[in-house]
């Protein structure tokens, strides 16, 4: 029985909630956590708890944002104590209490492990981790349409009309992106316009063949 669940009777893993996220979710490069203080300022946890396990419990809160899965925490008292860096059997007293440091943490399944959640918490990575999904997904873009326009003034150092092509711009740029190109100097261009008429003979063809 977990130090979570010590006041709870034995359950089978089969009935543990499977945790939402896995070992490949992290939020590296992530130096900060989302936290409601209102929230927790009228929390029962705060109100109730007293001022070491408030204190070691904000501190789990804290190490679950490195643990894997992100928002977890080990299932053992002296993994935990570890990490917490006291006595386990003061934490073990600790979490019997109501408001212990494991207040709201219950065994769930990671995988082919038994670990802790908190619902709370993964709410709050599943935040941060769209939250960065998002700014990725900005970036890229951002990256793609001056990478697009970087090309376009290439293209019409050699061909000016096709550089208004758009649906031509867009085709030789997953070209280049296909073929790992890295550094587009005129040798690439040249090969990404050779590229495109081939492409296009070839549509004409197609369509010619069609009709």
């Amino acid at each position: 029985m977990t130090l979570a669940a010590s006041r709870l009777r034995p359950v089978d893993a089969a009935e543990l909630p499977d945790y939402p996220l896995g070992p490949e979710d992290d939020l590296n490069g992530h130096y900060f956590m989302t936290w409601y203080h209102r929230e927790w300022l009228n929390s029962e946890m705060r109100l109730k708890g007293t001022e070491e396990c408030r204190a070691l419990y904000f501190d789990l809160i804290c190490l679950s944002q490195d643990q894997k899965p992100v928002g977890t925490l080990p299932d053992d008292p002296e993994q935990l104590a570890k990490l917490l860096a006291v006595d386990v059997a003061r934490l073990r007293r600790l979490s019997e209490m109501e408001y212990g440091p494991l207040h709201h943490w219950q065994p769930c399944r990671c995988g082919d492990q038994i670990r802790l959640m908190h619902g709370r918490v993964t709410a709050m990575v599943l935040e941060a981790l769209s939250r960065k999904h998002d700014n990725r997904a900005r970036n890229e873009a951002a990256n793609a349409a001056k990478r697009r326009q970087r090309l376009r003034s290439a293209v019409a150092g050699l061909h000016p009309e096709l550089a208004q092509n758009d649906a031509a711009i867009l085709w030789m740029d997953d070209w280049l992106v296909e073929q790992g190109c890295g550094y587009r100097g005129s040798t690439w261009v040249e090969r990404a316009l050779a590229a495109w008429s081939s492409h296009m003979f070839d549509v004409n063809r197609a369509a010619r063949a069609r009709d």
